[in-house]
């Protein structure tokens, strides 16, 4: 899924983002626009630079680099990224001290590579996981580049075994359960979603189903559904040590997805803010 923008990022760069197919596969230095198909319902790693969207990508650099400027930065965080669209992965390897061995779960995952929070831990660090989006075209290049980790396409919510509605934007970028989103209204643009339907399931269910009983990182990024995904999940069996969710660009979601937490015993990570103005990170509260 993409990497909606709370309004902590300039309008300038939340508009540049949408354009580029939202944060999903837009990466200045190899600058994005469309996605091209590898093969029928299969969705690219590789993007290309349209002429027009060159200004676009400037604005986003910039904004890279303004938060790379920021004071504070030491060890793994002063490193450079290599795959996140952002800094997330520096953050998550400093707060695991690139531990190895460990299990992610990716909800909202996207493209195996480009724009991803895991595939650092995977290739570099040996660690393991599942990947889960509700968009079958991004199954090819798992199993073709993430090969320690399990790919499943799936609605995630608090119900399974039943079909919802998705919105397939024209860049799956955009995709949502919310059709105003899919159209990047939010963003100012207004493209036509197809309406299709997508098998559902729990993270509880799925987990229990691949037998997993304890996971390290829990990413999510899925377009403001993450109240209703979270509702079907057990934080307190599964305990992941560190939490990163996209910001909410609709206030109501973010007051559910932090009284989420906060009810089940953790808290939000100061000092990780400066150097992410997209996600929220939180870890499990102390004795």
């Amino acid at each position: 899924m993409c990497k909606t923008i709370k309004p902590a990022l300039s309008i300038a760069v939340v508009a540049a983002l949408a354009v580029l197919g939202s944060a999903c596969g837009a990466d200045p230095e190899g600058a994005a626009t469309a996605l091209t198909a590898e093969e029928p319902g299969a969705f690219s790693d590789q993007v290309r630079l349209e002429p027009e969207m060159a200004k676009v990508a400037a604005v986003i650099k910039q904004k890279r680099a303004a938060l790379r400027n920021i004071e504070g930065r030491k060890g793994i965080l002063a490193e450079e990224r290599l795959y996140s669209l952002f800094d997330e992965e520096l953050i998550i390897r400093d707060f695991f001290q690139d531990r190895r061995g460990g299990f992610f779960l990716d909800v909202g995952c996207a493209w195996p590579v480009r724009a991803s929070n895991t595939y650092y831990l995977e290739k570099h660090l040996g660690w393991k996981g599942i990947g889960i989006d509700a968009l079958a075209g991004y199954a090819p290049g798992w199993k073709e580049k993430r090969p320690g980790s399990r790919f499943f396409s799936y609605l995630v919510t608090d119900q399974s075994n039943i079909k919802e509605t998705f919105f397939m934007a024209p860049n799956p970028g955009l995709s949502s359960t919310d059709r105003e989103l899919a159209s990047g209204k939010t963003f100012g643009t207004d493209v036509a979603p197809e309406e299709v339907q997508i098998e559902t399931i729990t993270l509880d269910d799925l987990l229990d189903r691949e037998g997993v009983t304890k996971i390290d990182l829990l990413s999510m990024d899925i377009e403001g559904h993450e109240p209703k995904a979270l509702a079907g999940f057990d934080i307190g069996r599964f305990q992941p040590e560190l939490v990163i969710v996209e910001g909410q660009v609709i206030a109501e979601s973010e007051h559910k997805v932090r009284a989420y937490f906060e009810e089940h015993g953790y808290e939000l990570i100061e000092k990780y803010q400066p150097f992410d103005s997209v996600n929220r990170y939180f870890e499990r509260k102390g004795p």
